[in-house]
């Protein structure tokens, strides 16, 4: 077996929590990495709204807690420790009788973590995959705490839940930004112009449209047709669908690190 699979490729990563770890997989494996990471995930700058989310969590104000992210139920977590830490041991004892509802991998990890277990997790990792999760049980009367995905307000969701007779209650734990400034990531499009890069490879749906906002739709269309685009799972494949790309690499089942470079490798040896 080859141990070096993807010596002489070049793939470029707008990973930014975990591209140290990414990198070094496909180093491992023979690539040159170019690292443009393309946001960063802050605290939300009020812990005002988290504070009393978590309070009232804490009182039993929920029957249900649907879990968007992992990064989601750390945030607020960290919210707690930082700025109200008696509150954690209530927090986190209010998480066991709730119903936990999972979009995904990572927050079911996330409650594992704090030894507890998914209740309903939706089999595709997207909101309406959380929704088909729930279609066919009786919410009517039910209280809901909704972590969001960052600030968006995920009105599908939300309207899913109140015209089932659910009462929701969101919180917003962190909030997206720019961690590139706007030359590097020009950099990137200028390489990938110049047909340098061999895959690109996203993992989430800020570091698509921070891409896009750089430079007219256009250009980064044509300059994504020149490369393998790769996705970590259905809802950053679902982003570049939307803006008319095509991702030609993503995992069938796990949407990890680790298989999203096993498919990478895969998909540039059929290529040649």
């Amino acid at each position: 077996m080859d141990s070096q699979p993807l010596k002489g490729r070049v793939i470029a990563i707008p990973e930014t929590r975990e591209v140290a770890i990414f990198a070094a997989m496909l180093e491992r494996r023979g690539a040159t990495v170019v690292r443009c990471p393309m946001v960063a995930i802050l605290d939300a700058p009020n812990p005002a709204p988290i504070l009393d989310w978590s309070r009232n969590f804490s009182r039993g104000a929920c029957d249900d807690l649907i879990l968007l992210t992992g990064e989601g139920l750390h945030r607020i977590l960290s919210c707690i420790e930082h700025h109200e830490p008696g509150l954690k041991d209530a927090f986190v004892q209010a998480l066991g009788p709730v119903r936990k509802i999972t979009r995904g991998p990572k927050p079911a990890r996330a409650l594992r973590e704090l030894g507890f277990k998914t209740d309903i997790a939706a089999e595709v990792p997207t909101t309406e995959g959380v929704i088909n999760s729930l279609r066919s049980l009786d919410l009517k009367g039910r209280r809901i705490g909704l972590q969001l995905y960052g600030t968006e307000p995920n009105r599908p969701l939300v309207d899913f839940l109140q015209h089932a007779g659910a009462t929701v209650s969101v919180v917003a734990p962190y909030v997206y930004a720019d961690a590139a400034d706007d030359q590097a990531v020009l950099n990137l499009l200028a390489r990938l112009e110049a047909r340098e890069i061999d895959a690109v490879a996203f993992t989430s749906t800020p570091q698509v449209e921070r891409l896009f906002s750089i430079a007219p739709v256009e250009r980064v269309t044509q300059a994504l047709s020149n490369t393998v685009v790769a996705a970590v799972g259905p809802v950053v494949s679902e982003t570049l669908r939307k803006r008319g790309i095509q991702a030609r690499v993503m995992p069938d089942e796990s949407f990890f690190l680790k298989p999203l470079t096993s498919e990478l490798e895969d998909a540039l040896a059929a290529r040649g």
